[in-house]
């Protein structure tokens, strides 16, 4: 492996809370699977890529043997512990810096600066756009204060965060209009949404926003905050209607957003990454990653990067690792994402593409100098000290 990729501390720029407790099998294996639900009987979770990627390079972390078998491998994850497992997997990712989406709790998860410390990296909160909108909703109020309260929910929030997310495409997909929805239409559809959660209070259900509109409206307050705007693409659990969820549905939005010059990160692009990549070459604002996908790909995550690179410039691709709920995942991506881009990398200096020193400049550039700059990060010297377990 390159050795400035091997050392490079990666700036993980999408990624969640893990979990605080011990795992029986049927819990660890949900975990490993987009499902959401038990497999069917017969069907062994462990018998997937991702699966076999646990057991080949997270066993010896654990002072496992390679290809370790299930029963191995989580004996010696229960004799050692959660908090012992998760401060193994978070250190061995080689993180430099981690930018937590703290939207989604179906539980308790370790908040970003309990990740932070577990990493040895500093951790910097994304706001999730729908859920600011959802305590709006869950507060009540009239439907024409809804829009000023959303903006000061988040402006408050972006004091401390780094980006804003949007998850539109779990809720009415991608194919959004470019235009700004007008206050008029806003508050419409913010009484549609406040008298649709008044029905269901009774029930304890969540309220849950699905409209266009304001989904609309969001990303466009998002970018209003002029931090950079991360938008769930492709891939993602059984929610998702993945047909709607091909990034070049979001090109008219994206021209539009494109001269305010906000960035717009497009995450996970699996099985879109291609489609991803050309938007990410022909619109000057727009970057991309394939985060989720490459622990789920395991041995396949080499081709997975190399696809994606085929037409993203190397300036606007950045690591992800979109790990949840396991620790073994921010692991797992890290390890993964090295090993695919050296490959990607040292292919190009077989064939004579580029010298030693420009792949150890696009190494860094991915795995951590595009986030950097994304993001506004501060300086690996004085990240620690300054930002450490922010959020």
């Amino acid at each position: 492996m390159l050795a400035n990729l091997s050392t490079l501390p990666l700036v993980d720029h999408h990624c969640h809370g893990v979990v605080r407790r011990d795992l029986d099998r049927p819990d660890f294996e949900a975990l490993l699977t987009e499902a959401g639900r038990p497999s069917e009987p017969g069907v062994a979770r462990f018998d997937s890529h991702i699966g076999f990627a646990v057991r080949r390079w997270c066993a010896p972390v654990l002072d496992g043997p390679p290809h370790a078998t299930p029963e191995e491998y989580l004996s010696r994850r229960a004799e050692l512990g959660v908090d012992e497992v998760t401060r193994r997997f978070l250190a061995a990712a080689g993180l430099g810096a981690m930018c937590v989406d703290t939207g989604y709790t179906p539980e308790p998860l370790l908040s970003p600066a309990e990740l932070g410390r577990a990493a040895g990296a500093p951790a910097y909160e994304v706001i999730r756009l729908e859920s600011v909108a959802e305590e709006v909703i869950r507060g009540g109020g009239p439907a024409i204060l809804f829009a000023e309260a959303v903006r000061q929910r988040l402006a408050d929030a972006a004091r401390t965060a780094v980006a804003v997310k949007s998850i539109a495409a779990y809720r009415v997909g991608l194919d959004l209009p470019g235009d700004r929805p007008t206050a008029v239409e806003v508050a419409a559809a913010a009484g549609r949404a406040l008298a649709a959660d008044r029905l269901v209070a009774h029930t304890g259900r969540p309220v849950r926003l699905a409209d266009p509109v304001l989904h609309r409206f969001l990303i466009w307050a998002g970018v209003d905050l002029g931090l950079p705007v991360q938008i769930h693409t492709g891939y993602g659990d059984r929610d998702v209607d993945l047909h709607r969820c091909n990034p070049v549905l979001l090109t008219d939005l994206l021209r539009a957003i494109e001269p305010t010059g906000v960035p717009v990160v497009l995450l996970h692009t699996y099985p879109y990454h291609r489609e991803a990549g050309y938007l990410a070459q022909v619109l000057g604002n727009v970057y991309v990653d394939v985060s989720l996908a490459t622990h789920n790909l395991g041995a396949r995550s080499s081709a997975l990067i190399a696809e994606a690179l085929e037409l993203a410039p190397f300036g606007k691709f950045l690591f992800a690792s979109d790990a949840f709920g396991l620790p073994e995942l921010y692991y797992l991506g890290a390890f993964l994402f090295r090993r695919g881009l050296d490959r990607v990398l040292r292919a190009g200096l077989t064939d004579d593409v580029w010298t030693e020193a420009e792949a150890a400049r696009l190494a860094e550039l991915m795995g951590a100098g595009n986030a950097r700059r994304v993001y506004r990060l501060a300086d690996p010297a004085n990240a620690v000290s300054d930002h450490a377990g922010l959020g």
